[in-house]
C-alpha cells in the first residue's frame, strides 16, 4: 500500500494548496487543541468545498470526540478527522474495489458525460490506456459529433492509447454513431467499448434529452448496458458539480464519478460534498496530464496520503 500512498500523496499532496494538506498544516502549527483550531479546520473545510452541511457534520462529530475522549495532543485530533472523513465515504457503498479488475459483460459499455471542458477526452484515453495494458480489446466511439476538433482530439488520444475507433462525419446524428459503434464491437468482439459523448452543458434541456436518446439506443443492442455511466466533474469546479451532477443523473442515470484534474487542488472537498448530496461514488481519480495519470479511488489510501508526510512514509518502508 505504501507505494500507492506515495504516488497519490507526491501528486496530490505535492504542495500545501490541496485542502487535507492545508489541514495537516493547521494542526500542526496550532499545536495545541483549542476552539480557535476547531474553527480554523471548519474554515478550511468550508472553503474547500465540503459544502456547509457536510463540513458542520465533520466538525460535530470531531468535537464530540475531543470532549468525549478529552483530547488534549494534536496527533490525537488529526487521527480522529482522518478516521471521520474516512467514514463519510465509506458508509453506504463498497470499498476497494479495483475499476479495472472482475468479471465484467463482453463488451463491458461506458459511457463518459460531463460539460465541456472538465477532462472528459483525456479521462476516456487513460481509461483506455489502462484496460489496454491488462490485454483488453478496447474501442472508442466518437458520440460528440457536434465538433470536428473533439472528433479529431479524441482520435489522437485513441492512438497515443492504442485503440481502435469509430467516428461519423461531424453533424451525424450521435444516437446513430453511437449505435454503429456498439454494433460494430459486437460484431468484432471488442472487450471494452468507451463512449464519448458530447460536452454540454447541463441547464441546457435538448441536450441532456439527447443523452436519454443515447442511453435508450445503447439497449436496444445491449439490453443491460450501459455498464457505467460515469460523470467528469473538474476538481476545482465547486459548488456547481452538485447541480451537474444531478441534472445528468436525470437524464441517464450515473454509476459514479471521476474526479479529473486532482492534482494539489485546493477544492478536494467537493468529493465529500458529493457523497453527502449524491450518494454517487467516486471511481477514479485524474492526477496529472499523462494518459498514465489515473488513480482507482481507494478511499484508505486518499486520506492517508493527504495526511501523511514524506519522512513519517519513508520511515515506515520506502517504496515496498
Amino acid at each position: 500500500m505504501l507505494s500507492i500512498v506515495r504516488n497519490l500523496r507526491n501528486k496530490i499532496a505535492k504542495t500545501k494548496s490541496s485542502f487535507l494538506g492545508k489541514i495537516a498544516e493547521a494542526i500542526r502549527l496550532r499545536g495545541k487543541v483549542d476552539e480557535e483550531l476547531i474553527e480554523e479546520i471548519e474554515d478550511i473545510l468550508l472553503r474547500a468545498d465540503t459544502g456547509v452541511e457536510m463540513a458542520q457534520f465533520i466538525i460535530e462529530k470531531l468535537s464530540d470526540q475531543i470532549r468525549i475522549e478529552k483530547i488534549r495532543e494534536v496527533e490525537i485530533v488529526q487521527q480522529r478527522l482522518q478516521e471521520i472523513m474516512r467514514n463519510v465515504l465509506l458508509q453506504d457503498y463498497e470499498q476497494n474495489l479495483d475499476f479495472f479488475a472482475g468479471a465484467y459483460a463482453s463488451p463491458h459499455v461506458i459511457v463518459f458525460v460531463g460539460v465541456n471542458g472538465v477532462g472528459k477526452t483525456t479521462s476516456i484515453a487513460k481509461v483506455a490506456y489502462r484496460f489496454r495494458k491488462q490485454g483488453k480489446s478496447v474501442l472508442i466511439v466518437a458520440g460528440d459529433t457536434f465538433r470536428a476538433a473533439a472528433i479529431e482530439q479524441l482520435s489522437i488520444w485513441a492512438e497515443r492509447a492504442g485503440c481502435a475507433i469509430v467516428k461519423n462525419q461531424q453533424g451525424s446524428d450521435p444516437a446513430a454513431a453511437i449505435y454503429d459503434g456498439v454494433q460494430s464491437a459486437l460484431a468484432k468482439k471488442y472487450d471494452v467499448v468507451l463512449i464519448d459523448t458530447a460536452g454540454r452543458q447541463h441547464t441546457k434541456h435538448n441536450l441532456m434529452t439527447e443523452l436519454s436518446k443515447i442511453d435508450r439506443t445503447i439497449k436496444k443492442l445491449i439490453p443491460e448496458a450501459p455498464h457505467e455511466v460515469l460523470l467528469i466533474v473538474d476538481s476545482t469546479t465547486g459548488q456547481n458539480a452538485i447541480s451537474q451532477a444531478k441534472s445528468f443523473n436525470e437524464a441517464i442515470r450515473l454509476t459514479g464519478i471521476i474526479l479529473s484534474k486532482f492534482d494539489g487542488t485546493a477544492k478536494g472537498g467537493i468529493i465529500f460534498n458529493l457523497k453527502h448530496n449524491l450518494d454517487l461514488p467516486v471511481k477514479l481519480i485524474g492526477i496529472g496530464e499523462s494518459i498514465e495519470d489515473l488513480e482507482c479511488f481507494d478511499i484508505q489510501d486518499f486520506v492517508t496520503a493527504f495526511f501523511t508526510s514524506d519522512t513519517k512514509a519513508d520511515e515506515n518502508g520506502g517504496d515496498d
